[in-house]
């Protein structure tokens, strides 16, 4: 074989051992193993296809916000927690307090801006391991979000002071935002999580900050030598974390109609799956939405394939672990 032929050979390994290129493998495999295990059929129809993105886009939400914070060399386990807490305020403020959702909304925001804040200050400024200061924020958070909802479930049944209960209309904002558009073929939740994703990827590859966490996930101590400011940016990634985990939080709440106390376990499972899986490194500096968007996919279809295939929820998640042991491995333990 000539020098010429060699060339686009090498090219194509070249690409194949790229990040993207192994994300783009994963999700290969996992529509070909939808092609093969179809459920009669299922995986060749529209229908779901379209419930996969509208399961998905909670996830990818939530994925977004944790890329922010490994490409730092961090790690966020609040993210179910810190959900749960905004799902049940969400739907205290907008179903038993007939609040407006343009005031419900930003404080919901807050919240979850006020979680991440905290854990970003912890892990920033007091030097915390990520892994201690946010396992603190998820239990805090989840302790948090069963007082306010008095361990109970936040739905349309409200209980009067006598005991007992009527039941109130569910609120304009979580039917708008659990709608479909476009002949019912796309939901709303769905462009909400491309949006997310599109600002989120401006941060990262067109502003200033996203190249200053790039460069403290690389190495810290010269980001710090370099004029970075290492507390400030770092900080921001938990803040912009837990707003996102807060969107996804009001998602979840207007799909399922109800603020659930226990909602979010192993949420930061699956996040953090879809991120590694998308090819980010886990030591940071290194990642990006695009490859979290691959990641969402993946995650999202193998998920629906399994459901669709009568897979019980305890083989899902010993199958997720062993997909985020294998992405891990896979991963060039050099600085891509």
């Amino acid at each position: 074989m000539n020098t010429s032929e060699r060339t686009p050979l090498r090219a194509i390994a070249t690409s194949l051992g790229s990040p993207a290129g192994r994300a783009l493998v994963a999700l290969l495999l996992v529509l070909v193993l939808g092609g093969v295990v179809n459920a009669e059929g299922a995986c060749f129809k529209l229908g779901p296809h379209r419930g996969m993105l509208r399961q998905a886009a909670v996830c990818g939400i939530r994925a977004c916000g944790m890329t922010l914070v490994i490409i730092t060399g961090g790690i966020d386990l609040a993210v179910g927690s810190v959900l749960a807490l905004v799902a049940v305020s969400f739907s205290l403020m907008t179903i038993h307090w007939a609040w407006s959702a343009w005031l419900a909304a930003p404080l919901a925001l807050a919240i979850g801006a006020a979680c991440g804040g905290v854990s970003g200050t912890l892990a920033a400024r007091l030097r915390l391991q990520p892994f201690i200061a946010t396992l603190a924020m998820m239990v805090f958070a989840r302790g948090m979000a069963k007082w306010v909802s008095g361990g109970q479930k936040i739905s349309t049944a409200v209980q009067n002071a006598d005991g007992t209960y009527r039941y109130v209309d569910v609120p304009g904002v979580f039917r708008a935002i659990d709608s479909r558009i476009f002949g019912d073929n796309l939901s709303v939740v769905t462009l909400i999580f491309l949006a997310c994703a599109a600002l989120t990827w401006i941060a990262l590859a067109r502003h200033r900050w996203g190249r200053e966490l790039y460069a403290i996930g690389g190495n810290e101590e010269a980001a710090r030598l370099s004029g970075v400011p290492v507390v400030w940016a770092k900080t921001l990634a938990y803040v912009v974390c837990g707003v996102l985990v807060a969107v996804a939080g009001i998602c979840q709440a207007a799909q399922e109609q109800q603020g659930d106390p226990e909602a979010g376990m192993g949420y930061e499972l699956t996040a953090i799956a879809i991120v590694v899986i998308g090819g980010t490194n886990l030591m940071g500096g290194r990642g990006g939405i695009g490859l979290t968007l691959i990641g969402t996919l993946t995650i999202g279809y193998l998920d629906k394939i399994l459901s669709v295939n009568a897979v019980p929820e305890a083989g899902r998640l010993v199958l997720t672990g062993i997909i985020i042991v294998a992405a891990v491995l896979t991963q060039k333990r050099r600085r891509w």
